[in-house]
C-alpha cells in the first residue's frame, strides 16, 4: 500500500533549515503529502488526519514559544486516530533545555524517530528520555535547503564584492546564521592569518545574526576590530530570495566553517556552499563514519567541492587549506543525481516507518 502523509509545517514567511526540509519533503511526496500548519485547531486537524496514514512532525519547531503544546496535541490525535507519527529530529543537546521539555510528550508519542545525523542519534540515546520512547529509529540524510537559481540579481553587495576581486582580492565567505556555537568568528582569525601573511583578503557572511542571543553581535564586530579586519568585512542580513543570494556565492572565492564537533551531515549551508560549484574548507567530523549514510556529501568530498582538515585543526592550517582551495577548482558534480540519490534515501527511510 502506498502511504499517504501530513507533513506539519509553520505560518513562518522566514524559514530555517528545519521548517524548510520540511517543505521540500512535502513537496518531494508529491500527491502522497498534505502540508498543516502546526496549530491548535483542533477539529480541523481531525479533518486533514482522516485521509492520511501517517503524520510526520519536523524537530525543533519554528517560533516553539508559540507553540508550546501544540506538537504533542498534533501527535497524541493521531495516534488516538490510530495513524504513525513519524519524527524527525534535527537538533537534541543543543537545544536550550526548555526546548526539549516542549519536544518530549511528541517524542514518546511517535511511531517512529529518524535522525539528522548519527551524532544526533547518539546524543538523544544517552539520555533518559530515550528509554521510554520507540525503539523503531532511523537516520535520514538532509539535502541542502537551496538550490542555485537559473538566474542571479545582483545586487550593491554582489557589485561590491565584485569589484573588491577585480583588484585582487581574496573573498572568504561563510554562508548561514552567525551564533557561537558554529564558532563563526574563526573566519575572522583565518582571515587575519592570510592578511598577517600578506594577502589581500576580504570576508562576507551571507546571514544574519541569531536573535535573542545577548551581544553576540556586539561581540562578534569586536572581535572584528581586534582581529584588524573590520574595515574588510561584510554581513549581508538575513537574504529570502535565492537569485540574490547566489549572486553572492558567485563572488566568493571560498566557504570556510569551523564547526566545534566538526563537520556533520546535517550542515546544509555547507551543502549549498559545494553544490554551487564553489570549494567549502570545514574541519572534519569527530567519527570517520559520520557521513556514511550520506551519498551526496561523500561525493562531494571525492571530488574535492568539500576539503577537509583536521578536525581540531589551528587557524594557520585552515588559512593554509583556504589558500590551496582557491587555486584548485572542485571538480563538476552531476547536480540533478546526486540529489535524486539523497530524495531517495530519504523517501525509503520516512516510508519504512
Amino acid at each position: 500500500m502506498t502511504k499517504r502523509y501530513l507533513v506539519f509545517i509553520s505560518e513562518a514567511a522566514r524559514t530555517c533549515g528545519v521548517e524548510e526540509f520540511s517543505r521540500l519533503l512535502a513537496g518531494r511526496l508529491g500527491v502522497r503529502a498534505q502540508t498543516h500548519v502546526l496549530d491548535y485547531r483542533i477539529w480541523s486537524l481531525f479533518g486533514a488526519l482522516k485521509n492520511v496514514d501517517a503524520a510526520v512532525l519536523n524537530f525543533p519547531v519554528v517560533a516553539w514559544k508559540k507553540k508550546l503544546l501544540s506538537p504533542t496535541l498534533c501527535a497524541l490525535v493521531a495516534r488516538f486516530m490510530r495513524r504513525d507519527v513519524v519524527v524527525v529530529l534535527h537538533e537534541w543537546l543543543a537545544l536550550d533545555w526548555k526546548r526539549r521539555i516542549v519536544l518530549a510528550p511528541a517524542l514518546v508519542l511517535a511511531s517512529r524517530i529518524l535522525f539528522s545525523a548519527p551524532e544526533i542519534a547518539a546524543e538523544f540515546a544517552e539520555t533518559r528520555l530515550s528509554s521510554f520512547v520507540t525503539r523503531r529509529r532511523g537516520m535520514v540524510p538532509i539535502p541542502p535547503n537551496l538550490l542555485p537559481p537559473s538566474e542571479l540579481r545582483q545586487t550593491p553587495h554582489s557589485e561590491a564584492l565584485r569589484e573588491q576581486r577585480r583588484n585582487g582580492r581574496l573573498i572568504l565567505g561563510q554562508f548561514g546564521s552567525i551564533y557561537p556555537k558554529k564558532q563563526s568568528t574563526a573566519v575572522l582569525q583565518v582571515a587575519a592569518e592570510l592578511i598577517a601573511q600578506g594577502h589581500d583578503v576580504g570576508i562576507v557572511f551571507a546571514g544574519s545574526f541569531i536573535k535573542g542571543m545577548d551581544n553576540v553581535e556586539e561581540q562578534f564586530f569586536d572581535l572584528a576590530r581586534k582581529c584588524g579586519v573590520a574595515d574588510r568585512l561584510l554581513v549581508t542580513g538575513y537574504i529570502a530570495d535565492e537569485s540574490t543570494l547566489f549572486a553572492i556565492f558567485e563572488q566568493i572565492d571560498v566557504f570556510c566553517y569551523l564547526f566545534p564537533e566538526g563537520l556533520t551531515s546535517r550542515r546544509g549551508s555547507v551543502l549549498a556552499a559545494a553544490l554551487f560549484g564553489k570549494p567549502v574548507v570545514v574541519n572534519a567530523p569527530a567519527s570517520a563514519k559520520a557521513l556514511d549514510h550520506h551519498d551526496l556529501f561523500r561525493r562531494l568530498i571525492e571530488t574535492h567541492a568539500i576539503r577537509m582538515v583536521p578536525t581540531n585543526a589551528d587557524i594557520p592550517t585552515v588559512a593554509s587549506a583556504v589558500l590551496q582551495a582557491a587555486e584548485d577548482k572542485p571538480n563538476k558534480l552531476d547536480l540533478v543525481a546526486g540529489l535524486e540519490t539523497v530524495w531517495r534515501q530519504i523517501v525509503l527511510a520516512v516510508d519504512a516507518a
